[in-house]
């Protein structure tokens, strides 16, 4: 096969299924990459599983790649939801990227009162998102949602859906999940900006019976390391890593 490139497309794959490429995605292949007529390109959509195409057509600012035979099937991560706030720029972008190599559904950023971050640009997060699939081998891109505010987020909470809280207070316990949460439970974690949440918004999440406090062991973490260790305990007790 030989496919040195990966790439993300919003059109569908099949057998034979000629797909255009515009010209952010032709100058990657053919001015960046350097492909020409005839070399390998694996393409997933996030629906039809990773697909091995042929460069058909190579031009400046245009491209047509056509699918040879399926690669791999369509696999979904497990039901999880990563809910953060966001931070400084490039850490929100690590926050970003690494929930999609560890594998969650979707990425929905949240404001506090406490936060310390620079405007999220939706667009760009999304774009860190697909190259962050494209590159550790998914076949799905997480949903990335638009900024909203904790509160509103709580208010409008899915019936089903277990809300695990990284609780600084509790640092020092044990982190282990395991058995506190049954399998293929809907789940979402929550981890709080820079200067963490403050007593009325601990409250109120103490106060929910979806919410779980739990530990990430025993040190204070950053931000954005809390949110991978989260993203981990839960992979490693009910995820798609037992």
């Amino acid at each position: 096969m030989n496919a040195k490139v990966r790439l993300f497309v919003d059109q569908p794959l099949g057998m034979g299924q000629a797909v255009a490429v515009g010209p952010e995605q032709a100058n990657y292949l053919f001015a960046v990459m350097r492909l020409t007529v005839g070399d390998a390109v694996l393409l997933f959509n996030g629906r039809d599983g990773e697909w091995l195409g042929r460069v058909q057509d190579a031009a400046k600012r245009r491209g047509v790649l056509l699918c040879e035979a399926q690669t791999a099937p369509q696999s979904l991560p497990p039901d999880l939801w990563l809910l953060f706030s966001p931070i400084r720029k490039e850490r929100t972008n690590f926050i970003v990227e690494k929930a999609v190599e560890l594998g969650v559904a979707r990425v929905q950023p949240v404001t506090t009162r406490f936060n310390n971050a620079e405007r999220w640009r939706h667009d760009k997060q999304l774009a860190h998102a697909v190259e962050a699939a494209e590159q550790c081998g998914a076949t799905f891109v997480p949903e990335v949602a638009d900024v909203l505010p904790l509160d509103r987020v709580l208010a409008s909470w899915p019936p089903g859906r277990a809300l695990l809280w990284a609780d600084e207070a509790l640092a020092g316990q044990s982190a282990n999940l395991h058995g506190q949460i049954a399998p293929a439970t809907p789940s979402a974690v929550l981890v709080g900006p820079e200067g963490g949440f403050s007593e009325e918004e601990k409250a109120r999440l103490r106060a929910l019976p979806f919410v779980r406090p739990i530990s990430l062991g025993p040190r204070i973490l950053r931000a954005e390391t809390a949110a991978v260790a989260a993203i981990v305990l839960w992979q490693a007790a009910v995820g798609d890593w037992r």
